[in-house]
């Protein structure tokens, strides 16, 4: 797509894009919104309910109008809130949809109390404001980019430019949809490709005033380059020597189709309704003075009409509604089925034992299986999120809770699954944290296994971390490093057991839609008694965050989640995974390595993200990383423990002083063994019973 070709040159585009592997970004956060500063609303106010309500609707409103709604909420009152929101047609329908899902709780993020707000995302715009917002072009230009396009091979660059240009003036301006992408010949076997888009609520004029002078200012911006892009409130104008992908905006939703009944019906039900005002109002028509001709006409008029449209609405509200209750009907009655089944793959299972652990939990709720099929549309692919190695996660609303919310459904046959679901229910069933992902409720019914969440909105934290056309700012990392360390603190130490988490990441770090850190996935987790030092078990977590000691005698510890947490706020600091490249060389060594390199030679600030450009607090950047390199020293005794590190993390205690080397591990030699390779992809692969995955399917399931 046109976007992943953007390289920023006159502003970061500071953007958060919930994106997977398969390309399916959940944009969240605005580059750069105009927020007002003045007269700010304040929670609980009659503004901010309108408001809440406005960009609640928006999603679903532009869903079925094209991509694009204008509309307010809390009409004719003081606080009525208008807004805007409309889909770039070179994001694809996935992605659009995101944008629309997620946009409003990414500009009340940045945007807090303000009563107008404009903001440009990757995939969409949106707007809101205490006054209409005007069908005229706002000409300001909020980004702008050098696209990179396939190389030149001609000198036809100006010729092809103005033609193009031409076309999309005229294209935009004709276009219902305000939207235009055309093709002009630049050699002779080049095209130069672009796109003009408007907001659907201006004219041809304005739309055309708008493009023009965007057109203006990209001759000017990039003179003789192959590719450039600006995006303001009111419209965007791309092009590229390159194939642009461009989806077009769905029709709008047709209204229901017209009944058209026989006119002897419209007079029956016209004559029996007539008939019943008469009555009930003891109307004497017959000894009425009789109106003239045109009054009479005027009255069966509005009278005809009026009973019409009555009649039509409540059928057309009837067969909506029975439509829908016989879809749910079927789901339910499937479900039903499904439930009545026995002999289940869990049923059949040799560990008869694990049926008495899903009802130790007394806090989440036990789903039916028809429950949570209606509330995830039977499971159907428009509602899943994402799929991982033990199932597939999907998007739900609990009508009864008026919740949204992840489902995930375990694989059927997958025994590893099924032990990380009893295991999920028996542990997070019990705790409760604000830096924990929420189990809601669970089921297993006839063998399918189900865990309900809450609804992450914002996804999880490495499709944040390596997006390529989006940056995560500073503050938002350091809020995310002290949370998690705050869930951490209280599975160790705080909760009347300590809970090893066995598979710490970014993946399992999740984001809800202030973009506050909830641990997640407690599939690998076990339950030890504080004081006991170790819990022998089969080797399980992820290659590149386990403990290297843990790795050799399968012991696992409070220490061995000490070392992962080490590992994650290095790749918070560094935006590298775990796996990187040493400077000059291409040979790959650990990031704990890599960093330790930068902390011996005095320059540990110089191991930051460059993406920040130095935008950071310095103090909180060298704490990170040095805290980050002493939760995963080689030996596990000179650890912190997650209390230590929290305070130095909270500035509450002095940053520890660590060895200018790495130091050896103790527990084998050589002590690049688990540090070291030349062979080693740099994505990450999990195990959960000594064996390895592929990246694709560790990646957590609620994304």
């Amino acid at each position: 797509m046109a976007s992943a070709l953007l390289t920023v040159v006159a502003l970061l585009w500071a953007l958060a894009v919930a994106a997977g592997q398969d390309d399916n970004n959940a944009v969240v956060l605005p580059g750069w919104p105009s927020c007002s500063t003045t007269d700010n609303y304040t929670d609980g106010s009659q503004y901010k309910k309108n408001l809440d309500q406005l960009l609640a609707a928006l999603p679903a409103a532009a869903g079925d109008n094209g991509w694009f709604y204008k509309g307010s909420a809390g009409a004719g009152g003081a606080d009525e809130v208008f807004g805007l929101i409309m889909c770039y047609a070179d994001w694809n329908a996935i992605q659009c949809q995101y944008c629309l899902a997620d946009a409003g709780a990414g500009i009340k993020h940045w945007c807090p109390g303000s009563r107008s707000a404009s903001a440009i995302y990757n995939a969409c715009v949106l707007r809101y404001s205490d006054e209409p917002i005007p069908a005229t072009a706002d000409l300001e230009v909020v980004f702008n980019a050098y696209v990179s396009g396939e190389p030149v091979t001609s000198q036809g660059l100006s010729d092809a430019w103005l033609r193009l240009m031409t076309k999309l003036t005229s294209g935009v301006t004709a276009d219902p949809l305000r939207l235009a992408n055309d093709t002009a010949p630049y050699s002779s076997s080049q095209e130069m490709y672009g796109l003009a888009q408007c907001t659907r609520d201006l004219n041809g004029t304005e739309c055309s005033k708008c493009i023009n002078s965007y057109i203006g200012q990209l001759g000017d911006m990039f003179p003789n380059d192959t590719g450039g892009a600006i995006k303001g409130h009111s419209c965007y104008l791309i092009y590229q020597v390159g194939k642009l992908d461009i989806t077009l905006p769905p029709a709008p939703v047709p209204p229901p189709p017209s009944l058209q009944p026989s006119p002897g019906l419209y007079f029956f039900l016209v004559e029996q309704i007539v008939g019943r005002l008469v009555q009930r109002n003891n109307v004497d028509v017959v000894r009425s003075t009789e109106p003239s001709s045109s009054s009479k006409t005027g009255i069966v008029i509005v009278v005809y009409v009026g009973s019409v449209l009555i009649i039509l609405g409540l059928a057309m509200w009837f067969l909506l509604r029975r439509r829908k209750s016989k879809k749910q009907a079927k789901i339910f009655e499937q479900g039903r089925e499904h439930e009545m089944k026995k002999g289940g793959d869990f049923d059949d299972d040799d560990e008869p034992e694990m049926e008495n652990e899903f009802e130790k939990g007394t806090g989440p709720k036990r789903f039916g299986y028809s429950e949570l099929a209606i509330a995830a549309d039977n499971f159907s692919d428009t509602h899943k999120l994402g799929e991982g190695g033990f199932g597939s996660v999907y998007r739900g609303f609990l009508k009864e809770m008026n919740l949204d919310v992840a489902i995930k459904r375990v694989s059927k046959g997958s025994k590893q699954g099924r032990k990380e679901y009893a295991s999920e229910v028996r542990i997070i069933s019990c705790i409760r944290h604000r830096n924990l992902v929420q189990l809601i409720g669970w089921c297993h019914d006839a063998g399918e296994l189900l865990l309900v969440y809450e609804l992450m909105p914002n996804g999880s934290l490495d499709t944040h971390l390596y997006s390529n056309s989006t940056l995560v700012p500073w503050p938002i990392r350091h809020d995310i490093v002290l949370g998690l360390g705050s869930a951490l603190l209280y599975l160790h130490q705080d909760w009347e057991q300590c809970v090893l988490h066995r598979d710490i990441k970014p993946s399992n770090v999740m984001l809800d839609a202030s973009f506050n850190a909830k641990l997640g996935d407690f599939g690998l987790a076990r339950l030890v008694d504080h004081g006991r030092g170790s819990h022998t078990t089969v080797l399980a977590g992820t290659m590149g965050y386990m403990d290297p000691e843990c790795m050799i005698n399968g012991r696992a510890s409070a220490q061995s989640d000490v070392y992962s947490f080490g590992v994650v706020l290095l790749e918070i600091a560094c935006g590298r995974r775990p796996m990187v490249a040493r400077r000059g060389e291409q040979d790959v060594i650990h990031i704990v390595q890599w960093a330790w390199d930068f902390y011996g030679q005095g320059d540990i600030l110089d191991a930051a993200d460059g993406r920040l450009s130095g935008e950071f607090d310095a103090g909180e950047m060298e704490a990170v990383m040095i805290v980050g390199l002493w939760c995963a020293h080689p030996d596990r005794s000179l650890r912190p423990s997650i209390r230590q590190a929290v305070n130095v993390l909270r500035g509450e205690a002095p940053l520890p002083s660590l060895p200018a080397r790495m130091p050896v591990a103790t527990f084998l030699a050589p002590p690049d063994a688990f540090y070291y390779t030349s062979s080693v992809t740099t994505g990450s692969s999990s195990t959960g019973t000594g064996t390895s995955t592929t990246p694709s399917s560790t990646a957590s399931l609620l994304k």
